[in-house]
């Protein structure tokens, strides 16, 4: 009974060396006497206990390693702090372990110097505003040279910069300096434009006032002048129909005279008669001739010339 339970436990023994169960994102590498056999995927796998042994577990999950702040000299020979973050993924399991002894060392103490060759070539207000360009520049060759070790750099973030005190406080006074000057002249260009628009606002009224004036004489001009025009033509219409009323009273009054066919003596009479009216008033003097004869002669002369016409 005994030895069914030691050959029991042997066999389970046996058994627990032999099944490996692999994770989802993870793999095993598997070694034969030393020698790679082979890369155990995830799910059930099974090995050859006491001749297969389980090298290494590696992950293939995306994963982040933060790079020890570094200082950096730059073009201008200022001493900055670079703190540096790098996302990399394992793409061939073997080369991560076969083909270099500590992957993250390697690519730490490639991103460092890779860093201080790039920031070198740059002055300090390079570094600041050239942040994007320095992450592209630093994941290319991370990722070129890391290809052999089977990894591949996916991004490169650079978590912060920080310059030496006296460099910050004079950056401070020199961004102060720059806020003042950019208040100032954002000051004064709202006073010109306000002083541009003011004036322009009095051009446009100063147009507007003479145009305005300008239209009003026009339109004054205008009426009077076509009030002197209808005046001129009333009074010609005026004219005309009193001229019209004058001759159609003369007409009346030489239709009535030849329809009466007055006689010499009738005239004689009223052209005394008009004498007399004339002779009325007090500072009228009327001198009839000694020989009236032929006076009245000459008024019969008239008569018969009309008679003619």
């Amino acid at each position: 009974m005994e030895i069914f339970f030691i050959i029991l436990a042997i066999v389970l023994i046996i058994a627990a060396c032999s099944i490996k169960v692999v994770r989802q994102a993870q793999v095993y590498i598997i070694e034969r006497f030393g020698k790679f056999h082979k890369v155990a995927d995830a799910g059930l796998n099974v090995i050859i206990p006491f001749i297969d042994k389980v090298r290494s577990v590696v992950s293939l999950k995306q994963q982040t390693m933060d790079v020890p702040p570094q200082g950096v000299i730059t073009k201008d020979n200022v001493t900055i702090t670079i703190d540096t973050v790098v996302f990399y993924q394992i793409m061939d399991p073997a080369k991560a372990v076969y083909e270099i002894e500590n992957l993250q060392a390697g690519i730490t103490y490639l991103a460092i110097t890779t860093i201080r060759d790039i920031v070198g070539k740059m002055d300090l207000d390079s570094t600041f505003s050239s942040r994007d360009l320095i992450n592209v520049q630093l994941r290319e060759v991370l990722d070129e040279a890391t290809d052999k070790w089977g990894c591949k750099v996916d991004r490169v973030e650079i978590k912060d910069i920080n310059p030496p005190k006296d460099i910050r406080d004079a950056m401070e006074k020199q961004m102060n300096a720059e806020r003042n000057k950019r208040a100032v002249i954002l000051e004064a260009e709202g006073a010109r434009q306000a002083d541009i628009t003011h004036a322009e606002g009095k051009k446009e009224a100063a147009i507007l006032s003479a145009e305005a004036e300008r239209e009003a004489n026009i339109r004054r001009a205008q009426g009077i002048r076509e009030a002197k025009i209808l005046e001129a033509e009333g009074t010609s219409e005026a004219i005309k129909k009193i001229a019209d009323a004058k001759s159609q009273e003369i007409e009346a009054v030489y239709g009535a005279i030849m329809k009466a066919k007055p006689s010499k003596e009738l005239v004689t009479l009223k052209a005394l008669e008009s004498l007399e009216k004339v002779s009325e008033g007090a500072a009228n003097k009327v001198f009839i001739p000694f020989d009236t004869s032929a006076a009245f002669s000459a008024l019969g002369s008239a008569k018969e010339l009309l008679n003619d016409k």
